[in-house]
């Protein structure tokens, strides 16, 4: 197509990345962190825009003064590393950078905005959100927490969402290297350099990494397994047809724009017209 596979619509006038950051933002997310390039940016963008209202706020009807009660939950956008392009530019390594780009960016701010958990949302993975908002103390647990849909997690490669902290990020980086490069260790000169490249089919094979090749390492039984029946996995067209026409689609509804629509925040110092 010509726009991206995640504005693809699952309801009328909601797309996929619109799911998964609502998604995020009835998990609990403090700050949201959608990784995609500069060259489609500022088409999604246009779309989501700067910040969500945090849902558990919004829709709390017991407060004397609802309003003013509201908390927005900001939203940052992170391109890939020009060296990671077309070497190991796959979903899964966009989720490890995203998260290691939200730990230095942090970091430089303050100690104390130090992420110590992150909550995965993908938009290939469409559930109703609204069951998160009763889960949210498990998600924000020391133990990982896994979306269960038929018995299944990210690690059986379904873009179900789950949180992982940083031990489990050094699990995970280390499976994305495992990939090839461009040389191969059969050849090597005098000084032990590699001098044979390998064919280019076999070259950068973490580009093709799945879920199932980089989410793995973990023991899925250590943490918390919310299991779900309302949950689709969209990677494909056969699958994406069968959501469709599923009772879930027939459900699905977008929320209403004071919740969520593009918006942006004002520049420092600078009024927008």
């Amino acid at each position: 197509m010509p726009y991206p596979d995640c504005l693809l619509p699952i309801a009328p006038d909601y797309t996929m990345i619109e799911a998964a950051v609502i998604e995020a933002a009835f998990a609990g997310c403090d700050t949201i962190w959608i990784v995609c390039n500069d060259d489609i940016a500022p088409l999604v963008r246009y779309r989501v825009g700067d910040y969500i209202q945090d849902p558990v706020h919004f829709y709390n009807k017991f407060d004397a003064l609802p309003s003013d009660r509201r908390k927005r939950i900001p939203i940052f956008w992170v391109p890939l590393h020009p060296k990671d392009r077309d070497k190991r530019d796959c979903l899964s390594w966009s989720v490890l950078h995203g998260a290691i780009t939200a730990l230095k960016v942090s970091d430089q701010i303050s100690k104390w905005m130090i992420p110590d958990k992150y909550y995965v949302s993908f938009p290939y993975g469409i559930m109703d959100p609204r069951e998160l908002q009763k889960v949210r103390r498990q998600i924000k647990n020391k133990k990982n927490f896994y979306v269960v849909s038929e018995g299944r997690t990210v690690q059986d490669n379904q873009y179900s969402s789950f949180t992982f902290g940083r031990e489990e990020f050094i699990i995970y980086r280390r499976n994305v290297r495992k990939g090839t490069g461009m040389y191969t260790t059969d050849v090597v000169d005098e000084r032990g350099l590699p001098r044979s490249k390998m064919p280019v089919e076999e070259r950068w094979s973490a580009r093709f990494f799945g879920p199932e090749d980089v989410f793995v390492g973990v023991d899925v039984n250590d943490g918390y397994l919310h299991s779900t029946e309302s949950f689709y996995n969209v990677d494909t067209w056969e699958s994406y047809r069968d959501y469709m026409a599923s009772d879930l689609a027939r459900d699905t509804q977008r929320p209403t724009r004071q919740l969520f629509s593009y918006r942006e925040f004002n520049r420092i110092a600078q009024d927008r017209d």
